[in-house]
Order: structure tokens, then C-alpha cells, then sequence
């Protein structure tokens, strides 16, 4: 009996006419996004693996790769000269690094993800910033008004209390506390990114080999978990932290960025603007975001049936450290079932791509 699919495939009318066109071909994918949300991002190793070192290799031209937190570290480990060995890298440290007393303080979250970096990126930062056709994309959010330069705890509780208020409200008004910075390849020509797009002021600042790493914590900086970065080289003076509070799923307007394809391997069916916005189901980027901007997307995503046999039947997610308290060793051993279950990911999609079926490709946001 045939396994049903393992993927969920929805593509905007852009991506759906390349797609019955063409068919899924390496040469027409010019932009990966990959969304902030923590361990859930391990589900994609063995698909990253395979698009990064197998597919998209043969097919170079310049891609953009923009990622917030748990995304920016995968786009970064897609960066390495040898990608494969630094995503199975990436998923090794984040895996096992993370041994946590029951109440560890902001400064110890933030020691163990500089450790982990350390081990990912230290050494590498030079090729990661120089690849010969990626152009890395980091986001991550810089603090205004209350959240500016906080100083106490109490501070930044009262300031991030009043920017939820303000999310509630609207998005727009979110705009007020928050600012999206955008840590880029200098040689990319992504001027439709680093400009303004949306309420949320927009900086930009160049990405090098002397603050890959510094980046790389600031966009994943959870408030009240982790300690805020408070200064990023070559980057405005101020407060970060994770990119996903202002870009969660990068809702972000692509048709902009190229006539070609965005490929957006995806945790879920629906882009969420903001990570304040997730409990908000009426919060989804086809309502909040500008007219086409998602017209050349092809999101991929686990399928329901695919998430129901994993461990607790869901991705891996940031509830798990408090379920499983300090049984460390059985975290990590259900966290690597569910990365040895995405190899099913994989093998659907280059299935797929061998031989496309429109049947299994649904409208995004019919």
C-alpha cells in the first residue's frame, strides 16, 4: 500500500503557472525563506540537506536566503562550503547542547545559544559571508520607545505588556516598539527587502564575517528567556532581539524580489505575520500583507498524517523543555525521531520533482 504523501504543496497563481509551465526546476528558484520557531525547524534537516547540497547545487545563480532565528541559523548552515555536514552539525548542537536546570536564567540561555554557535559557525564565519552565489539574509528585531535600552527586568515586561497591547489593537501599531533590521550580504541587490514595506521602520546593516555570530543570536534573542543583545558590529546602536516578533514566517513581498520562484519549505499551511499573531487565527499574511505578494510562493509543509506519527504527534517545539523537565536524554532522543521522520519530507519532494503532479498542488489562499 502506498504511503499518502508526506507534503502539504500550495502555490500562489505566479508559482502555480511555473509549476504547470516547467514543472519544479533548481534554475527558477531564486529566493528561500525559512521562519522563525525554534526546535521545530529540526524536522528539515534531511530536506535541507538535499536542497542545498544535491538540487539546488546544480543549478547555481545567486538566491537569496532570509531567515529570522531558528530559519536565520538554517540559512546560514546553507552557506557553509560543505552544507551537508553543517546542518547535521546545526541539529547535533541544538540537540544536545540545550541541558537546562529547571529554572535557567536569561544568562544562561543565552550562554548555552553562544556555545552552540560557537560550535556551528566559529571557524566557517568567512565562507558562510562569501558564498559564491548565496546572498544570507538575517533578521532580527530592534527594540524603540520602552524597549529601546531597558536596563531592569521590570522594563522590559512593561514595554513588551504594552507592545502586545498594541499588536492586539493592530499590527501597525506594533510598529511603534519594534523595528525590523535587516543584516545583509553586502553584494546582494535586495534593495525590495532593506527598504521599507510595511509600518515597521526598517534598518539595514551589512553581514560580515566579524558579526555573523552576533547576528545570528540577536534575530534568535526570545525576550524574558535570553538576555538582549545589546550591540551588534556594523548594525544601528540599540536593543535586539528574535527576529520572528516582527517577522515570524517572513509574510514579506516577494513579488518584488524576482520573477523567478520563492521555494518556502514551511512548518504549517498559513504564514503568520508576527510571532504575537500566532494565537490570532483571523491573523494571516494573506490578509496582511500588500496585493501579490505571495504571488510566487510554493510553500511545502508536513502534512497532518506526517506530524501524527512524530513524538506527542506535532513538530518539535519549545514546550517540549518544560515536558520533559530534566529527562534531557529522552528529549533528544524523540527530537532525533522526528529529524530521522523528515527524511519522508525529502524523498516526497525530489519525488515530486522527478515526476510533478498538479494533483497534489493546492491554491495558497484560494
Amino acid at each position: 500500500m502506498t504511503q499518502p504523501h508526506s507534503l502539504i504543496i500550495q502555490a500562489g497563481p505566479r508559482a502555480w503557472n511555473l509549476l504547470q509551465q516547467d514543472g519544479l526546476r533548481a534554475q527558477d528558484v531564486a529566493v528561500i525563506p525559512a521562519a522563525a520557531g525554534g526546535p521545530k525547524g529540526l524536522v528539515f534537516q534531511h530536506l535541507d540537506q538535499w536542497l542545498f547540497g544535491h538540487w539546488l547545487a546544480q543549478a547555481p545563480r545567486e538566491r537569496l536566503l532570509v531567515g529570522a532565528s531558528i530559519g536565520a541559523w538554517r540559512m546560514a548552515a546553507a552557506c557553509h562550503a560543505d552544507p551537508v555536514a553543517a546542518f547535521a552539525r546545526l541539529s547535533a548542537l541544538y540537540c544536545d547542547e540545550q541541558h537546562y536546570p529547571a529554572k535557567p536564567s536569561p544568562a544562561f540561555v543565552s550562554e548555552t545559544c553562544r556555545r552552540i554557535l560557537r560550535g556551528f559557525v566559529g571557524g566557517h564565519e568567512a565562507e558562510v559571508t562569501s558564498h559564491p552565489w548565496h546572498r544570507l539574509h538575517i533578521i532580527a528585531a530592534r527594540g524603540a520607545r520602552m524597549l529601546a535600552a531597558p536596563r531592569r527586568a521590570a522594563s522590559v515586561g512593561a514595554g513588551f505588556a504594552l507592545a502586545a497591547l498594541s499588536n492586539a489593537i493592530s499590527r501597525r501599531l506594533l510598529a511603534r516598539h519594534l523595528q525590523r533590521v535587516v543584516i545583509h550580504d553586502p553584494r546582494a541587490a535586495a534593495s525590495w527587502l532593506r527598504q521599507g514595506f510595511d509600518a515597521f521602520e526598517t534598518h539595514a546593516a551589512p553581514l560580515l564575517a566579524d558579526n555573523l555570530q552576533a547576528a545570528l543570536l540577536a534575530s534568535g534573542t526570545l525576550p524574558f528567556v535570553m538576555e538582549p543583545v545589546r550591540e551588534l558590529p556594523h548594525a544601528p546602536p540599540g536593543t535586539y532581539w528574535d527576529g520572528g516578533l516582527v517577522d515570524y514566517h517572513l509574510a514579506l513581498p516577494y513579488n518584488r524580489a524576482t520573477a523567478g520562484l520563492v521555494l518556502y519549505p514551511h512548518f504549517g499551511q498559513h504564514i503568520v505575520p508576527g510571532w504575537l499573531d500566532k494565537q490570532m487565527p483571523w491573523r494571516r499574511a494573506h490578509r496582511h500583507t500588500g496585493p501579490g505578494w505571495l504571488d510566487n510562493v510554493l510553500l511545502v509543509s508536513p502534512a497532518p498524517h506526517f506530524l501524527r506519527k512524530l513524538p506527542r504527534q506535532r513538530l518539535p517545539d519549545r514546550r517540549d523543555f518544560p515536558h520533559y523537565g530534566l529527562e534531557h536524554a529522552r528529549r533528544i532522543s524523540d527530537w532525533r525521531l522526528a529529524i530521522a521522520e523528515g527524511e519522508r519530507l525529502r524523498d516526497d519532494l525530489a519525488a515530486f520533482i522527478e515526476k510533478p503532479d498538479m494533483t497534489l498542488v493546492q491554491r495558497l489562499y484560494a
